[in-house]
């Protein structure tokens, strides 16, 4: 098997040799013009931060709303607006509709694209139906739509250039994630994990639409697209059926590991990060062994799609701690040598930093104290579990069993962070971080696999760590040394995406409907405006005229407020979010707006 998958990645790196030059080599030059936001996390780095700095600490508290843009749909806003010269482009939770709003002509919508979807996809789609951005290249829009069609619009007129299918609903697969944009290709991951799909992140090509590679998650190499001699785990060869030998039977077939979060790049190293979700099913029970190559960190490259190194941070999950979460990378210098590093803050409670070239695990650190089902990482290089957490019986649902309801878990399935994303200020060298700070009952019971139907396998309920009554804290971290930095407590979980600046200002959403800004340095609030809805969007800025504008989607939902959302009352709806998130009615209700604020003129 490797001799053939090394032949076949030879043929493709000389083709691409001897190719012509890449369809979209100056999207990379975009991104470096702080007056526009081009890529769904602002860079390729995923740092989320802004090098404009006309709102700054000193008068960022004088902030008004300039103008508001009503989405006309409910349900949640996730992600955030792209920002190509005058044009602005903004997406919504299913139907997936798209606006293009000309900035220079009073916001003008030029076009807007609504697809035709089945609604029978929406029953299908985990945990509300969000979706996490569009993204732009080669003069298109792409958009990942509910029902997995990846679709390249015309950004000039919005019409469709081409469309492609990713994945099958009826079969539990639905795409709620944004795109990324690599030289000639657009990669997209896709959901179903709690449906039993067999997990993947694809390539396709700019232009045509054509698919290029597909990787999945788990299976024999040619599917996981390894090379068992040269794609490593801490520094050392996985060897051949690294991921066949951690399954039972052909359970890789069901095995989950889906790849629904944010995508990373490093153009200098020519490597793509991003991680794998929970296996399938929630019951630990049945389906022994590590279940590789699930909850894992991936570094591919994204012309052949073979991955380089891995790092499993979560083997044999237990609690559905999805390791999804965007990859930031920063260059800092740690002990004295200057490290390319990559940091990732994942949902077991765990901000892991490494050597993004290596893979080398550099931190493992809890970044909320209150993490309890596992006393930490073991990071001695010579021992046996070198990078595996070490779980507490007392909190391991695999030793309490089927139909046993392990009790006090911290963090909740939902993570002490989930997909809303941090942000990185290299001003600082910290990062900002929205958490959840919410733990958890789970009760594993016996599942059996239908295709499209759900395959979990466990109840569960949610609330806040004992003796307190906050659910969410925003946070910033050291990633050197694996510490808080401060902390701001926050009555909900902070469900919006972060965004530094220039200016020394961070800025995120509550779900209640707060966007606040405070000072970069002390984290001391700046300023906060009520939005028209619960934000779990993400925070972006822009230049537009002179100004400095800061926008931001307001609609409650998500997994936190898929209550309010989906009008869901049962306690254990929503995976136990429900029942946690109750008291959100009381503060906010559904909505769909872009609010975009500025400094008086």
């Amino acid at each position: 098997m490797r001799k053939v998958l090394t032949a076949t990645c030879l043929g493709a790196v000389a083709a691409l040799a001897v190719g012509a030059a890449y369809a979209n080599d100056d999207l990379a030059k975009m991104a470096a013009n702080p007056k526009d936001w081009v890529i769904p996390a602002g860079d390729y780095a995923s740092s989320r931060y802004s090098k404009l700095n006309q709102i700054n600490a000193s008068n960022v508290g004088k902030l008004q709303v300039a103008w508001t843009f009503s989405t006309g749909v409910l349900r949640g806003h996730e992600g955030g607006p792209l920002i190509i010269g005058n044009m602005m482009y903004v997406h919504t939770p299913f139907p997936n509709k798209v606006y293009a709003l000309d900035l220079s002509q009073d916001n003008k919508i030029v076009w807007k694209y609504e697809p035709k979807q089945d609604p029978n996809v929406i029953p299908v789609m985990c945990c509300d139906t969000v979706n996490r951005g569009v993204a732009y290249g080669d003069g298109k829009i792409f958009l990942h739509q509910a029902d997995t069609t990846l679709v390249a619009l015309d950004a000039k007129t919005g019409q469709v250039v081409w469309s492609v299918k990713n994945g099958d609903p009826a079969k539990g697969g639905t795409g709620t994630s944004a795109p990324l944009v690599v030289k000639d290709k657009v990669l997209i991951g896709i959901s179903g994990g709690e449906f039993g799909v067999q997990c993947h992140v694809t390539a396709y090509d700019l232009k045509s639409g054509k698919q290029v590679w597909r990787a999945f998650s788990e299976g024999p190499d040619d599917q996981i697209m390894f090379d068992p001699e040269k794609t490593t785990e801490h520094g050392k060869p996985v060897g051949k059926d690294s991921s066949l030998k951690t399954w039972q039977g052909d359970q890789w077939k069901i095995g989950g590991g889906c790849t629904w979060g944010w995508l990373s790049y490093d153009p200098s190293l020519n490597l793509v990060y991003y991680g794998s979700g929970n296996p399938s099913t929630w019951n630990p029970k049945q389906r022994p062994g590590d279940n590789k190559w699930s909850m894992t960190i991936f570094a591919r490259n994204p012309d052949t799609g073979v991955a380089r190194w891995v790092y499993q941070m979560t083997p044999h999950d237990e609690w559905d701690y999805d390791g999804v979460n965007e990859m930031i990378l920063s260059d800092q210098n740690v002990g004295g040598a200057d490290r390319k590093l990559l940091t990732h803050f994942d949902r077991n409670g765990l901000a892991y930093t490494m050597d993004r070239a290596t893979g080398e695990l550099l931190v493992a650190e809890k970044y909320d104290p209150k993490v309890n089902w596992t006393s930490g990482v073991d990071m001695n290089k010579s021992s046996p579990t070198y990078g595996r957490p070490k779980v507490l019986d007392q909190f391991s649902t695999e030793k309490g069993g089927e139909d046993k309801n392990t009790k006090g878990i911290c963090p909740a399935a939902l993570g002490t962070k989930d997909q809303q994303p941090a942000a990185y200020s290299p001003d600082t060298q910290l990062f900002y971080v929205p958490t959840n700070h919410v733990c958890m009952d789970y009760e594993p019971f016996k599942v059996s696999y239908t295709a499209g139907q759900p395959y979990v396998g466990a109840t569960l309920s949610m609330y806040p760590p004992s003796g307190e009554n906050h659910m969410g804290n925003f946070i910033a971290w050291d990633n050197k040394t694996g510490k808080i930095v401060w902390s701001l407590p926050e009555q909900f979980s902070v469900w919006s995406g972060a965004l530094a600046t220039a200016g020394g200002v961070v800025f995120y959403g509550t779900l209640e409907g707060y966007l606040k800004a405070v000072d970069a340095k002390t984290g001391k609030e700046l300023y906060k405006f009520k939005t028209p809805s619960g934000i779990i969007g993400n925070v972006t800025t822009y230049e537009q005229g002179g100004r400095q504008f800061v926008a931001v989607l307001s609609g409650v939902g998500g997994w936190a407020g898929i209550g309010l959302a989906a009008g869901l009352t049962d306690p254990t709806a929503g995976l136990g979010a429900v029942g946690g998130y109750a008291a959100l009615s009381n503060y906010t209700a559904l909505g769909g707006t872009l609010t975009v604020f500025a400094l008086p003129q």
